[in-house]
């Protein structure tokens, strides 16, 4: 018997349709993060405060939240091309927007139609994602599918802060709108692999995936932290003399490509646990670090810190929300997860802003560190037991 009859082939991982919706996935970010991590900036050259910026976070995270489980339903019956192209129209129609609203109360409610575009784009490439990776290397194939979305949003802010600082709002928003017109161009080489879905009938109860539920909570909790990075750290940078937001988002990006990486393949193999316990222990010490010793060092060491913990966490939870959910579910259990993700992202952002407003930087680092405390506990309670944990499934 020959050697090759002897060997596993693994399924290949890498065709041209996983290259394609990496590069799509990554452009909705660069559009994304961009307005996100400028927009405090934004409001207060419109007349706002920090404390507005916080609850422009809160309604553009609420109303993504609302659309996901819809969104989720429709992907279950298998729209997904028609979904990413509205999500995609409305994330290029959304920065030209905020360049013309005559009022300010109408940014708001431009926001809140931005967060819908995205929510209809980045469920839907999750969603056409999983259906792409082999079963066999799914953790690995999340993994890497994850480093489009850690690199654009490492890499996002600092590119939009330049953009901001050297030509203004206007070209910010006609960069982010960019992105996405060449986003139209590369779904017109993206053939979606043939799926054969029972269509079913839109019931309330089977909007949230309940398997994806553990995974989604820990992320969620986890994420009031980054909601806080995301939105405030330029401008604490900014107010303390630092090296920059865009330093600490690029150094940040650099962790995160090493950490996606290598994700993958070790979640597969030893559980998520791993990552649950040292990512929020990273993130717990690089806001001790802003909060109480806010120098130059401790600065550059809290970029690499939150790297590693955003960039480890979210792409080995995303894979547990979903590796279990069949071809059926694969749309509700990504919008369960993608839904955590807009609440953790926009209830830290919001309670960031209010926290600042009153309390400052240095306590609002303190108050919201205790959030990585509690996503192991819930983890610990809730999650390494659940069928859905690689642990667990490890375990038995």
């Amino acid at each position: 018997m020959s050697s090759e009859n002897d060997m596993r082939k693994e399924p290949k991982l890498w065709t041209g349709n996983f290259v394609l919706i990496i590069l799509i996935n990554f452009l909705v970010f660069v559009s994304h993060m961009m307005v996100l991590s400028t927009f405090p900036f934004y409001i207060r050259s419109r007349g706002g405060s920090v404390a507005g910026a916080g609850f422009a976070a809160v309604l553009f995270s609420l109303v993504a939240v609302i659309c996901r489980p819809f969104i989720g339903w429709m992907l279950n019956n298998g729209r997904r091309k028609v979904i990413l192209l509205i999500g995609i129209a409305g994330m290029a129609l959304m920065p030209l927007g905020y360049m013309f609203v005559p009022a300010f109360s109408l940014i708001f409610f431009a926001r809140m139609i931005h967060g819908a575009a995205l929510a209809c784009s980045n469920t839907t490439s999750s969603t056409i994602a999983t259906d792409i990776i082999p079963r066999e290397r799914f953790a690995e194939g999340m993994g890497m599918f994850g480093v489009s979305t850690a690199l654009a949003t490492a890499c996002a802010p600092a590119l939009g802060i330049w953009v901001m600082n050297r030509l203004g709002f206007e070209a910010l928003f006609l960069f982010a709108t960019g992105s996405m017109i060449l986003v139209f161009f590369l779904l017109q080489f993206l053939k979606l692999p043939a799926i054969s879905v029972k269509k079913t009938a839109f019931h309330f109860k089977g909007l949230i995936d309940r398997d994806a539920l553990p995974a989604s909570a820990v992320m969620l909790v986890f994420l009031f932290t980054f909601g806080a990075l995301e939105n405030f750290m330029a401008l604490f940078a900014s107010e303390r003399n630092l090296p920059g937001g865009g330093i600490f988002f690029t150094i940040m990006a650099g962790m995160l490509f090493v950490t996606r990486a290598t994700v993958g393949k070790v979640a597969d193999q030893k559980g998520e646990g791993i990552f649950v316990y040292t990512c929020n222990a990273s993130m717990f010490a690089a806001f001790m670090l802003m909060a109480f010793v806010p120098d130059t060092i401790t600065f550059l060491i809290a970029a690499v810190l939150a790297g590693y913990g955003f960039g480890g966490l979210e792409p080995a939870l995303q894979s547990m929300a979903v590796h279990i959910a069949p071809l059926q579910r694969r749309g509700s259990a990504n919008s369960t997860f993608l839904c955590a993700y807009d609440i953790g992202i926009g209830l830290g952002g919001g309670m960031a802003g209010f926290l600042i407003a009153g309390v400052g930087f240095k306590w609002m680092f303190a108050i919201l560190s205790l959030a990585n405390i509690l996503s192991v506990s819930l983890y610990l309670l809730w999650g390494r037991n659940h069928p859905s944990s690689f642990s667990y499934v490890n375990k038995k």
